[in-house]
């Protein structure tokens, strides 16, 4: 029942995200990055509220929404406006910690609050800079594509035919059958997108694209794992059915976005 409740759920949001990246402009694209970004970093930070690490949840999940529409605004083109705003968030972090009287854990919770913005907005933001690049629909469609295949890949068999754990520390239910069916699958999406790419790629390409796409999906996976055991938690959220929450819908996007640009930037 969880299988199916998670494919429905990832079909459902693939669709609505499709849907939007093949039928809409660019602007409206960015407008569902951002509601994902504030939606994953509120959940985020209420994790880490809830394991009592002193947080500022408001001004993070503010400062984590206006790093992707600066990024919009500039049309993906340039870094400048959001390192600046991050530079300016730090700031304001340590003068909102010089009103409160408790400072024994002040700088875990600026650090924490910064690195939930780093990790989730401006991580996230990286599908906008592809977004408005040449080519930039299919480059989206295809990381996104490469990188959810292999994670319903890795759920697909590892729940079902999963022996060996993979790092059971972490996530005891990750198994070896698991992380290898999250490669086949990603490889082989990777490679059914050669005809539609803007960019020739050999198939060989495509698959090394594939499998460290997949990897990396899959060491995003487990980096969230890793947040939500500190935390004591077994999902980030409950509102999509069979998943958990926002943040774990997009963990395995947050390594392979930003990834992906900078290859891409160097055959563009």
């Amino acid at each position: 029942m969880t299988l199916s409740r998670r494919l429905t759920t990832s079909v459902l949001l693939i669709g609505i995200t499709a849907g939007i990246l093949f039928y809409a402009n660019a602007f409206l694209f960015g407008l569902e990055v951002i509601v994902f970004v504030a939606l994953a970093l509120f959940e985020f930070l209420t994790l880490l509220r809830k394991a009592n690490v002193p947080v500022y949840r408001l001004f993070g999940v503010v400062m984590g929404v206006v790093i992707p529409l600066i990024v919009l605004m500039e049309w993906g083109h340039t870094q400048s406006g959001e390192v600046l705003f991050l530079v300016l968030g730090c700031l304001f972090l340590f003068i909102l910690q010089f009103f409160h009287k408790e400072n024994a854990q002040a700088l875990t919770g600026i650090s924490l609050t910064l690195f939930g913005i780093l990790y989730i907005s401006w991580f996230l933001s990286y599908l906008i800079k592809i977004r408005f690049m040449d080519g930039g629909v299919m480059w989206v469609a295809y990381l996104l594509a490469v990188t959810k295949a292999a994670d319903i890949g890795a759920y697909s068999v590892g729940t079902p035919f999963g022996r060996h754990s993979l790092i059971p520390h972490i996530s005891p239910k990750k198994s070896v059958e698991g992380l290898c069916g999250g490669l086949v699958a990603g490889i082989c999406v990777s490679l059914v997108f050669k005809k539609v790419l803007p960019l020739d790629f050999t198939y060989f390409h495509l698959a090394v694209n594939g499998f460290l796409i997949s990897a990396v999906g899959q060491i995003g996976d487990l980096s969230e794992s890793l947040m939500k055991r500190f935390c004591r938690a077994k999902d980030s959220g409950n509102f999509l059915p069979g998943m958990g929450g926002f943040l774990d819908a997009v963990d395995s996007i947050l390594f392979t976005a930003p990834i992906f640009y900078f290859h891409l930037k160097i055959y563009s």
